[in-house]
């Protein structure tokens, strides 16, 4: 689906896509019986692949290539075609720096055990302005309603797609009866470069997330003749993903097109404020030695990584920017935006967000507690000494390296808790969770780190043997877990009998009643209170 202008057939689209080098591994060999049956969309028909008895199919395109007049400009429909279209590989990604997180390098096992998941080196080297597709699976192409859950994938704003292995949705459709949709979109500077004021479209700092709302679109128009039911859509993501679902709940065009939200790992408070966004792009424009608009649509998409990179840590913060057009108003501060008032919520975190970019740093393992404390007071100021205190008291057996993520894995937390809060005085229900559930790579070092609950969540744990293992009682959270998820999906509430878990109440200021992801989930009213406190919410990298 990746060249329409020279397709004659499905064979001719096929052999296109070969030709262009676009069809990646996959990472669980899911063996195609044959193709699915013609489906009509707004754009044109569509075959897939039957993937063990799961009608799938992958790069299917939502929007007109965002090049030329279109690169920070609104998503516009594609052309449409006549004959049926071959949706049988991912498309590329977007642009994207080569790879994220903090760590230099990972020890041991641990780099390629992520990679079994998350293999975001093969998008640096897939990577286009062509990148408006999306990927789905569905149970049958029916008229059953089945609700809808649509992933936004993380990557912070500035890497990542929709097609990572731990994001394939054969499992959630085939055991748990949803369609699921993974969604690519512009990124960096190509999705978040606020021009406004500088000559270009007033949206121009967000056409990253207006690509959101296009998928969205998409699926409103075009679900149901996949099985699902466009009126009972949920938006869901980790880390970067997140961040979009919660910036999602202050776009009004979204509103109509998704009903739930879930937000992990990514609770965004505030989205970037105008002014700063529209320094950073004349940064931009001046590194790249342009005057205008027009000047800066004519360099090479990778000329601009390049600059971008090359301005250091500005050129690493992308993302939404409140400029009270595509973005009104920020989405949970100082209180929750009602433009998602009636959008119930889930938001969590992991409980060790941060082993995931500190353990392979050399200082790993042999910290100091002197060196422990000067980091923090790098990021906390005259609240270390009193958070140290609070961890060793949490956390007594742990030694410096490790307290130190037990200080910095708790922002992820107390963002969460805010937003949970902010939501809670909505009518809304909004349900919060921590996820302890541990790795099992290299002993467990990482124990429960950022990213670690989306194998579960997507019924997956068994493409991931390296990086979770495959003890009995990790395999039955991963069934818990998926549970839980398509539940909230389907009826807005994550309790349900096929799950097994305690009963989860909704959240609220009061109780804070917080379910713990482990083998042996619980309720917990109030966890980490010590840290909340003190601890000043504030938007997630």
């Amino acid at each position: 689906m990746h060249d329409h202008a020279s397709r004659r057939g499905f064979i001719a689209g096929a052999s296109g896509l070969a030709a262009a080098g676009l069809i990646a591994r996959s990472a669980r060999a899911y063996i195609a019986s044959g193709v699915t049956p013609a489906v009509a969309t707004t754009n044109g028909p569509v075959v897939g692949l039957m993937e063990e008895g799961i009608p799938t199919f992958k790069g299917l395109r939502y929007g007109a290539a965002p090049v030329g007049p279109l690169r920070w400009a609104p998503p516009a429909r594609p052309t449409p075609w006549k004959d049926p279209a071959g949706a049988i590989a991912f498309g590329p990604a977007a642009m994207q720096y080569a790879s994220g997180g903090g760590a230099a390098r990972y020890p041991g096992a641990v780099g390629p055990a992520l990679n079994q998941l998350m293999n975001s080196g093969e998008d640096a080297i897939r990577q286009s302005e062509d990148c408006l597709f999306l990927n789905l699976w569905t149970p049958a192409l029916d008229n059953k309603a089945r609700p809808v859950m649509v992933w936004w994938h993380g990557g912070g704003f500035n890497y990542g797609s929709g097609n990572w292995p731990v994001y394939d949705g054969h499992n959630l459709a085939k055991n748990h009866d949803v369609v699921l949709v993974s969604v690519t979109h512009r990124l960096n500077a190509f999705g978040y470069l606020e021009l406004a004021d500088l000559g270009g479209d007033p949206a121009s700092g967000n056409v990253g997330m207006l690509d959101l709302t296009a998928s969205l679109q998409w699926v409103k128009d075009n679900v149901a003749a996949f099985g699902g039911d466009p009126g009972n859509v949920t938006v869901f993501g980790q880390s970067g993903g997140g961040a979009k679902v919660a910036t999602s709940l202050a776009m009004p065009s979204m509103t109509g097109l998704r009903h739930k939200g879930i937000v992990e790992s990514g609770a965004a408070l505030r989205s970037a404020d105008k002014g700063g966004a529209t320094d950073q792009a004349r940064q931009l424009m001046k590194a790249l030695d342009v005057a205008d608009l027009a000047g800066l649509r004519r360099v090479p998409a990778g000329a601009i990584i390049a600059a971008a990179k090359a301005m250091g840590p500005i050129g690493g913060r992308w993302g939404p920017v409140m400029d009270g057009v595509a973005i009104k108003g920020h989405p949970f501060d100082p209180v929750a935006n009602p433009i998602g008032r009636d959008i119930p919520v889930m938001v969590g975190c992991t409980a060790d967000e941060q082993t995931l970019y500190n353990v392979g740093f050399d200082w790993w393992g042999k910290q100091t507690e002197a060196q422990m404390v000067e980091r923090l007071k790098a990021q906390y100021g005259p609240l270390t000494d009193r958070l140290v205190a609070e961890a060793k008291a949490k956390y007594p057996a742990d030694n410096p390296s490790y307290l130190y993520v037990d200080i910095t894995s708790k922002a992820a937390f107390v963002s969460s808790a805010a937003l949970a809060e902010r939501k809670a005085a909505q009518p809304a229900a909004v349900y919060m969770y921590v996820w302890e559930g541990r790795t099992a790579v290299d002993g467990g070092m990482m124990r429960a780190p950022h990213t670690t609950e989306i194998p579960f969540a997507f019924d997956n744990v068994a493409l991931g043997p390296m990086l979770l293992g495959t003890a009995p009682g990790t395999v039955a959270l991963g069934k818990q877990a998926s549970a839980a998820w398509t539940a909230f999906a389907r009826h807005g509430d994550p309790n349900d009998p096929r799950s097994r878990l305690p009963h989860w109440p909704r959240y609220d200021a009061q109780t804070r009643a917080t379910m713990m992801f482990n083998t042996r989930s619980r309720i917990e009213n109030a966890p980490n209170e010590g840290f909340r406190k003190l601890m000043p919410p504030v938007r997630p990298a």
